[in-house]
């Protein structure tokens, strides 16, 4: 079994901490950045990474302009799987099957609706994701921005509401930490032939090179389907 990187040991003590010690209670405020990653033993990058993980199990949340907080629904719940990684796997799973059955249809309705300031986004979103693989720098944030830039481009107000979903499977797929640097070389390839049909504005293309990016990221994390 793969040992479990260093943001994912950080996520399972900080978690014990709250769930098992009690440390913070349900709507506290965790300490700040800094005095947390020192207390933990972790650079502050770390310690991103697993409140990140945390936040994609709901254990913590961001509340804009005041901080991170342990979430209330922690009083709810008597275990969020952090003895295994088969709820992440499992989540992640779920998530790209959706998106698998949606993006490759948004990437044509977008290729086909974008006004040329639209498409002009797209191609600058894409580029800042490639620039933050290329300098091994993290993507998170760029890739969620690129996503959304598409799915504007589709002028689709359901599609919109998906939004959320595929910003938590971007996030979750990255933070996780088990796919590193294959997962990063494939979105690279993927995302650049994306683009290739994106500025040549070609639908089938383009839904044809997001249909090959969902099975290649799939494939690279080991999610399986039936």
């Amino acid at each position: 079994m793969k040992r479990p990187s260093l943001s994912q040991q950080t996520a399972r003590r900080l978690y014990s901490l709250i769930a098992a010690e009690k440390w913070l209670s349900p709507g506290e405020k965790l300490p700040n950045e800094l005095e947390l990653s020192q207390e933990m033993g972790v650079s502050r990058a770390t310690l991103r990474e697993a409140i990140q993980i945390l936040m994609a199990q709901g254990v913590l949340e961001v509340r804009r302009g005041r901080g991170t907080f342990v979430a209330e629904r922690v009083a709810e719940m008597d275990d969020f799987g952090f003895s295994s990684l088969d709820q992440v796997r499992g989540q992640l799973r779920d998530l790209f099957e959706l998106r698998a059955v949606f993006e490759p249809e948004m990437a044509a309705l977008a290729c086909r609706r974008a006004s040329q300031e639209e498409l002009a986004d797209i191609l600058i979103q894409g580029e800042r994701v490639a620039a933050a693989i290329r300098a091994g720098e993290d993507r998170t944030q760029a890739d969620r921005t690129f996503h959304a830039a598409i799915v504007r481009a589709t002028h689709n107000e359901f599609m919109a509401r998906l939004l959320p979903i595929i910003s938590q499977a971007v996030e979750t797929a990255i933070v996780s930490g088990a796919h590193g640097d294959r997962l990063a070389e494939c979105t690279l390839q993927d995302h650049a032939l994306l683009m290739e049909f994106f500025q040549k504005r070609d639908p089938e293309g383009a839904r044809h090179a997001m249909a090959i990016h969902m099975r290649h990221a799939m494939d690279e994390m080991g999610l399986e389907t039936g």
